[in-house]
């Protein structure tokens, strides 16, 4: 029986060496209509999206998307991953919204278009992943703490 005293040894030990990792194959999840769901947030926002193809129509809360959000940057961030990936007028986008503000809302639709394109095409995956879309923006109110007026905040302090 042979002393392992080194990582190497170990390695060999093992039969690794120097074979790279696995990379994991995303597949394509799609339901009987052809379409392919996922959930968003962004704050309190939750918002859950059904992507299928089609003419390029975003309905939100069964409101055509320009009517529900009328603020033209709120529709420019709902509109990211599909110009990013380059598939703007090739997919519909169904979505119900549900909490926080508009603004919210419109970060929660586009993390939940992002999700859902990548189970319709996993290759679109890097492209989006590296453009942020995939990631959940985790930043949301700090809670008001004792002591305080609000979360940071503290009472007007009088000397005399």
């Amino acid at each position: 029986m042979s002393e392992t005293t080194t990582l190497e040894d170990l390695a060999q030990l093992k039969g690794e060496g120097d074979a790279p990792a696995p990379e994991r194959v995303y597949e394509k999840k799609v339901d009987a209509q052809g379409r392919a769901y996922a959930t968003g947030k962004r704050k309190d926002a939750v918002a859950r999206v059904w992507v299928k193809q089609g003419p390029g129509t975003i309905t939100v809360n069964g409101k055509d998307h320009t009517t529900y959000f009328a603020r033209p940057v709120l529709r420019m961030i709902l509109k990211q991953p599909l110009v990013t990936a380059a598939r703007e007028g090739q997919f519909d986008v169904v979505c119900t919204v549900s909490g926080g503000g508009l603004s919210g809302q419109a970060g929660a639709v586009r993390h939940g278009i992002s999700k859902a394109l990548t189970r319709f095409e996993p290759e679109l995956r890097g492209v989006l992943k590296k453009a942020g879309f995939l990631t959940r923006d985790a930043r949301t109110v700090e809670r008001k703490k004792y002591g305080k007026a609000k979360a940071r905040r503290s009472f007007q302090f009088s000397k005399r």
